[in-house]
C-alpha cells in the first residue's frame, strides 16, 4: 500500500474477528515501532503484547468506556521507561517518543490489513498492577491490535455521532505560515 493511502486509510476501529494475529504481521508492525525517532535516540519505548483472552477480560474491565475490548484478539500497551528519556522546555519526552512509535505501529498495522484503536482513557495504577509492571515505567497508551470487522460496532456508531470523531478540521484551521 502507498504511503498516502496508508494515511488516508487508518482509522479507530473498535469491532475485531476473533482471527489471530500472523506472527510475521505482528513483527512487522513491532519492527515500524522500533524504527521511531526519540529523544537522543534512547528509545525508551517498551511494549507488551498481550493474546490472553484472561488478561485482556481483566483489562477491558479496568474502565467502564474500554469494556469493548474484551472482544479483540489482542492488546499493545505501550510504555515508557521514563529513566531513559530527557525533559526541556517542561516537555517530558517519554510521552512523545512513546506516541511516535505507537503512531508508526498504527500505520505499519493498517498498512497489513490490521485494525487499531489509539486508548488513553485508563487507570495506570490498575493496568500496571494487572501486567506486573514496575514503578519507574509509565503506560502511555494502549491499543487493541486484529482484524477489523466489516461493520463498525455500535459503541463506534456512538461515539462519532457523539464526538464526530471522522471529522476533521481544514488545514486553514489548523496551520499558520511565517507567524500566527
Amino acid at each position: 500500500m502507498e504511503f498516502g493511502e496508508v494515511i488516508l486509510r487508518r482509522r479507530s476501529v473498535r469491532s475485531y474477528k476473533q482471527d489471530s494475529i500472523e506472527d510475521d504481521k505482528l513483527e512487522y508492525v513491532l519492527e515500524c515501532a522500533r524504527q521511531s525517532p526519540s529523544w537522543a535516540n534512547t528509545q525508551c519505548w517498551r511494549f507488551i503484547i498481550i493474546r490472553d483472552p484472561e488478561t485482556i477480560k481483566a483489562i477491558a474491565k479496568v474502565s467502564l468506556i474500554n469494556r469493548w475490548l474484551k472482544q479483540v484478539p489482542c492488546i499493545i500497551v505501550a510504555c515508557a521507561d521514563t529513566i531513559s528519556s530527557g525533559t526541556k522546555n517542561e516537555i517530558h519526552y517519554y510521552s512523545v517518543d512513546v506516541a511516535i512509535a505507537l503512531e508508526h505501529l498504527i500505520l505499519g498495522a493498517t498498512d497489513v490489513g490490521l485494525g487499531t484503536c489509539w486508548i488513553g482513557g485508563f487507570d495506570e495504577d490498575k493496568i500496571k498492577k494487572i501486567l506486573g509492571i514496575p514503578n519507574r515505567i509509565k503506560v502511555v497508551a494502549m491499543t487493541p491490535l486484529g482484524y477489523p470487522t466489516d461493520k463498525p460496532s455500535t459503541s463506534e456508531n456512538i461515539k462519532k455521532t457523539l464526538i464526530r470523531s471522522t471529522k476533521r478540521r481544514s488545514l486553514a484551521e489548523i496551520v499558520h505560515y511565517d507567524k500566527w
